[in-house]
């Protein structure tokens, strides 16, 4: 699915979000600096593999914190945790570097994507999330969070993220 199907998708649900178009961003820190504040909670989305490459994550926490793999590791019972190449991101999500979001989980219809999401995090009224390209951010209430994954069919798994707070 196409960013323009996935907000058909989201009209379909009855899915209300504010879109902001915006310069390419590609990491969390560079949409922190180069993007006007947006009302919801910024995050930052990594897709994780375990060791053997049998388990894939979409981790969502909180961009300000400092991320511990190995904890996260510990949480998930597996016993390595690595970023995922742009290869598997494609195939699992459909989206490239820089575009990852929960709103990806769209693309992944066999659930072989397990979703993390920080525990602060999800007590946000509303989230940010890329529409499947890094040009542009939807706010979107935690309820219509909840719905939209309700209808992909992925469960969430909170986990606790210890990082310290990373320097602004």
């Amino acid at each position: 699915m196409d960013s323009p199907a996935l907000l058909q998708f989201l009209d379909g649900l009855s899915i209300h979000y504010e879109r902001h178009d915006h310069v390419a961003v590609y990491t969390s820190e560079q949409a922190q600096r180069l993007i006007a504040r947006l009302p919801g909670a910024p995050a930052k989305n990594l897709f994780l593999r375990d060791s053997k490459g049998r388990r894939h994550f979409l981790l969502v926490f909180d961009h300000a914190k400092a991320l511990d793999l190995r904890a996260l590791a510990g949480q998930v019972g597996v016993s390595r945790l690595s970023l995922a190449s742009p290869e598997r991101l494609m195939d699992r999500l459909g989206v490239e570097p820089g575009a990852v979001s929960l709103m990806a989980l769209v693309n992944d219809p066999a659930h072989q994507v397990e979703v993390l999401i920080d525990h602060d995090i999800w007590q946000a009224e509303a989230l940010q999330c890329h529409p499947l390209v890094n040009t542009a951010t939807l706010v979107v209430s935690l309820e219509d969070t909840r719905k939209f994954l309700g209808a992909t069919g992925h469960a969430v798994k909170l986990v606790k993220i210890e990082g310290s707070q990373a320097a602004a």
